[in-house]
């Protein structure tokens, strides 16, 4: 893991970060491609492509299987779960803050009953 937050490679941020390769992982939501196929549906050229999937794969972000003369990629699922998890930890903490925001309007609302 690389940066400073806990469950997750910021390195997985920055490679998502491109235009091309954040619309590759999209393709892929939808099931494993070959290159060719990940080319032409983005309008790349194979080479351009290629270079997206190898940054994406060093990232652990995609696995490739070799069959025949074809590379097929797909999505790897824990760099996404370490990513949601992150995210989650977000959601906790802001969870938190309304929980005691409300609890103190509701002290408010008391006071402001007690001295009317």
């Amino acid at each position: 893991m690389s940066g400073n937050l806990p469950g997750m490679d910021v390195t997985t941020l920055s490679a998502l970060a491109e235009p091309n390769r954040m619309r590759i992982v999209e393709l892929l939501r939808e099931g494993p491609l070959t290159v060719g196929e990940i080319a032409d549906r983005l309008g790349l050229r194979q080479p351009q492509a290629s270079k997206h999937l190898k940054v994406l794969s060093d990232h652990g972000i995609l696995e490739m299987k070799a069959e025949a003369n074809r590379r097929i990629y797909k999505l790897r699922a824990a760099p996404f779960q370490e990513l949601n998890d992150w995210l989650k930890s977000f959601q906790r903490i802001m969870e938190d803050r309304f929980d005691n925001l409300d609890a103190y309007l509701r002290e408010l609302q008391m006071k402001n009953h007690e001295e009317e």
